[in-house]
């Protein structure tokens, strides 16, 4: 309980960013569907322009943690189709590299250096950064880690940059392609918003993402908490 009270104690800005980064995207969402609803003649016919002003704003809103990635995706597949993939890719860079930066300004280190004083939860800490691309890639395959709150917790242990953008993207095209898909598919977008209908197999293709994060972290916490034990 005294490491606990002392955590929360040191790192109160911290935890109150995660928080906040947790709990903005359900009012982003709502924001950016009325956005739409009102204003859906923006995006009917998109030229260049148009579309790297939208790029540059989802990019910022998922960095900030205004929206989830999963209903930019659908937005973006719906209006845009298959030629704004790319477009949706490189938003995800932008998003996951400004929300990087932004964490660890506000962190400062804080948290690795109140670390250091609890020798097993540093050893821990430290055995995950030697498994920076797994533990990357396995907190992206998951559809229900927020974007922005995963990219804060990374940027605070410390996992490399370079393996936390590409272990970010290649982790988050499975879902990505398949929500796109289904964007791409749909009729109308407040539908699609308001119900996006996966069907059978996108059931069964979140289902297996879920179980294949959730039991990949469990390996992986397990692993790195037996090497720290063993050279402690």
């Amino acid at each position: 309980m005294h490491f606990l009270r002392e955590l929360f104690r040191q790192n109160a800005s911290t935890f109150f960013s995660l928080l906040l980064l947790a709990g903005l995207p359900l009012v982003g969402d709502s924001v950016l569907t009325w956005v739409l609803h009102t204003n859906s003649h923006w995006l009917q016919q998109p030229g260049a322009v148009h579309m790297l002003i939208y790029f540059a704003v989802v990019a910022v809103a998922m960095a900030f943690s205004l929206t989830h990635t999963t209903l930019v995706t659908l937005i973006t597949g719906f209006y845009f189709g298959w030629p704004g993939f790319g477009g949706l890719v490189l938003s995800y860079i932008l998003a996951a590299m400004v929300g990087y930066l932004i964490a660890t300004s506000l962190d400062h280190g804080k948290m690795l250096s109140f670390l250091q004083r609890f020798p097993k939860a540093e050893a821990v800490m430290a055995e995950l950064r030697k498994q920076s691309w797994q533990l990357v890639l396995l907190t992206r395959i998951s559809p229900v880690l927020p974007f922005a709150m995963i990219t804060f917790i990374l940027a605070v242990v410390k996992v490399p940059r370079q393996q936390f953008l590409a272990a970010s993207v290649l982790g988050m095209l499975p879902r990505t392609l398949f929500f796109y898909w289904l964007g791409t598919k749909a009729n109308d977008v407040f539908a699609l918003l308001s119900n996006p209908d996966t069907g059978t197999a996108g059931k069964l293709l979140v289902l297996g993402l879920l179980a294949g994060s959730a039991l990949g972290l469990y390996w992986l916490f397990n692993r790195a908490l037996q090497r720290a034990l063993k050279k402690g």
